[in-house]
């Protein structure tokens, strides 16, 4: 294991991840709202914004596999939650739109308690994948639950309730499927090619990962980023934390240790809040059909 440079890779892969979630947000925009799902891709690669949104994800693919290979789940996945605020950053440089103020303070409430859980927490563990039989209970709760948020989102209109729904059903999916290019990538290092395609999970990952961009695209057609991104955010970080300890034997430190991370925990919380907020800002500031944070607008049928 090779901390610092799980770290450096997580740090890029949040980059590319926040690049893409501009550059989809503003194309995702730029479509009318249908059914779930329903015209919605073919639509989409029509447009070209899409397609350099999906140039990021590949090279944030590639920096998640890097970072998950040289260190813990419980520690990668939990620093993109600075997602957000490195794509107000991208937003207001691409677009030359000025951040909201509040988007500083609420900067340090999250990098602040980010360092704070992460110190407290002490993330450790060989990395050894856990048996087939833990993993499958894993891979049935998340997906049991995913069904669940999509089956809550599926049935109310456009607005808060849906787009957190499916947002929170893509954390999911999203941390399933670090956990699972995870056990590919530590494949790939004991046995090389033939041993990441020879493990199931290889091909886990995705299919995980296509319903996870499957379910946040649509999450962000369903309305503001102020609805979406915490629970994107925060769902993925705590699932991720979860699976780490569940599928490889990472741990975490207890006792009295765990009111420091949750304060971490709450202080982070606090900080995506006020980042939301100040994405809204940004969304209503930038109005027009360009704006990568707008809010989807025409619903028909949510």
């Amino acid at each position: 294991m090779n901390t610092p440079l799980a770290v450096l890779f997580a740090l890029l892969t949040t980059v590319f991840n926040a690049l893409a979630t501009v550059l989809q947000r503003k194309a995702a925009g730029r479509v009318p709202l249908r059914g779930l799902g329903r015209g919605l891709f073919p639509a989409l690669l029509r447009q070209r914004v899409w397609l350099a949104g999906m140039v990021a994800v590949a090279a944030a693919a590639c920096c998640q596999a890097l970072a998950l290979a040289n260190g813990p789940l419980s520690i990668v996945q939990p620093i993109f939650v600075l997602e957000l605020l490195i794509a107000l950053l991208l937003a207001g440089v691409i677009l030359r739109r000025p951040l909201p103020p509040r988007t500083w303070p609420a900067a340090v409430w999250v990098t602040a308690g980010l360092s704070v859980a992460l110190w407290a927490a002490a993330p450790s563990g060989d990395g050894a994948p856990a048996g087939f039989g833990r993993w499958l209970l894993a891979t049935v709760s998340c997906l049991g639950l995913v069904a669940l948020l999509v089956g809550v989102g599926a049935r109310r209109g456009a607005g808060a309730v849906r787009a957190a729904s499916l947002a929170l059903a893509a954390a999911l999916c999203y941390a399933l499927t670090a956990a699972m290019l995870k056990a590919s990538a530590l494949a790939w290092q004991r046995g090389g090619l033939t041993a990441f395609l020879t493990v199931w999970q290889t091909y886990g990952f995705a299919l995980a990962g296509i319903l996870a961009l499957f379910l946040l695209e649509n999450a962000l057609q369903s309305g503001m980023l102020v609805f979406s991104q915490p629970a994107l955010t925060l769902g993925d970080a705590c699932a991720s934390v979860a699976l780490g300890v569940t599928l490889f034997g990472e741990r975490i430190r207890t006792g009295g240790w765990l009111a420091v991370e949750l304060a971490g925990a709450a202080a982070v919380a606090v900080g995506v809040v006020l980042l939301s907020q100040a994405a809204t800002a940004q969304e209503r500031a930038a109005g027009g059909p360009d704006s990568p944070l707008r809010p989807t607008q025409a619903p028909t049928n949510r």
